[in-house]
């Protein structure tokens, strides 16, 4: 028995030898101004802008680079490409630092980077969309911890404009302007959109940038309905970029995803007591001197989980009194 607690003793001393005494992760803490740029450059221009790197985290190593992107999905999302695309070129007129090449930043230090955009003589007009982005490297351990080897990824995305003279192509449409209802009927060949009264109402409202240029949707979603109700919801102008779709929401969207659990496919979630017909129309420009989109919806609430209560008590105390009849 001695000798097993022997052999236990050395076990358990050999282990805390061989551990490291101290294991941590590296702390992240960065971020990049400004976070998003956008320009009109004529061929044959070049700009430089200058990108604040703020380090509120452990001293770490990082590579700038820009990657070309291209829209994802309706949301705003976006996928990174591997490499750049398009005619636009850059580098960064720091003395010391170069694309693709490591420099160093300190804790609590910032880091100022000159990034030169060049757009050649020959360049087509049209969009190009890029990221500058800049990715960490992982720590060297220090002597006696053991570091978890994580990297971290921040960026900035560019959106360049190339025109030659000046002129921006503004086309987009409603692709999509719907609620989403529990309850669907069709009555003489026509959809009717049906709510119970108490129920939350999601409507969506799709675009599409049919034009070659980058679009901001300006307007709003107004609701019209029974007791002389009018309501007024303000779009966000959120970028659409060529060629691309996506769902514009409110700002009344925004608040309410703060404070509710709600689904991105959402344009705006009416919230409250419904009963009655209601029109909900949408109206659409994308800046100065572009045509304005307009449509319209309607959908019905009523008290359908009341009714369907009554409904279901009234049969069975009719069920009740013919039994006592009979």
């Amino acid at each position: 028995m001695k000798l097993k607690n022997l052999f236990l003793s050395i076990f358990i001393v050999g282990i805390v030898i061989i551990l490291p005494k101290n294991i941590f992760g590296q702390y992240f803490n960065l971020s990049i101004t400004p976070p998003i740029l956008e320009t009109i450059i004529k061929p044959g221009k070049s700009i430089l802008v200058a990108y604040t790197i703020k380090n509120n985290g452990d001293p770490i190593v990082l590579y700038p680079s820009v990657v070309s992107f291209e829209p994802k999905g309706n949301n705003g999302n976006i996928k990174l490409k591997n490499g750049l695309e398009g005619p636009v070129r850059f580098k960064l007129d720091n003395s010391k630092l170069k694309l693709d090449k490591p420099f160093f930043i300190g804790n609590n230090k910032s880091s100022q980077l000159l990034l030169r955009i060049r757009v050649p003589d020959n360049a087509p007009e049209g969009d190009y969309y890029y990221s500058f982005i800049l990715k960490s490297s992982p720590s060297p351990p220090k002597e006696g911890k053991s570091t978890t080897a994580t990297k971290v990824t921040i960026g900035s995305n560019i959106l360049i404009t190339v025109t030659k003279s000046g002129r921006i192509d503004l086309k987009g449409k409603i692709v999509l302007f719907e609620t989403i209802p529990h309850y669907k009927i069709k009555i003489l060949g026509k959809n009717i959109n049906i709510f119970d009264s108490f129920d939350k109402i999601p409507t969506v409202l799709l675009i599409e940038n049919l034009g070659k240029n980058l679009i901001k949707p300006y307007g709003k979603i107004s609701l019209k309905g029974s007791f002389g109700l009018h309501s007024e919801y303000d779009l966000i102008p959120n970028n659409i970029l060529s060629h691309s779709q996506r769902i514009i929401k409110t700002k009344q969207q925004i608040e309410y995803c703060n404070k509710h659990t709600c689904l991105n496919k959402s344009s705006l979630t009416l919230s409250g007591f419904f009963i009655g017909k209601y029109v909900l129309s949408s109206k659409v420009s994308f800046g100065q001197n572009s045509p304005v989109l307009y449509k319209k919806i309607s959908f019905i609430a009523m008290p359908v989980k009341i009714l369907a209560v009554i409904l279901l008590i009234s049969v069975i105390l009719v069920i009740l009194l013919a039994r006592r009849r009979g």
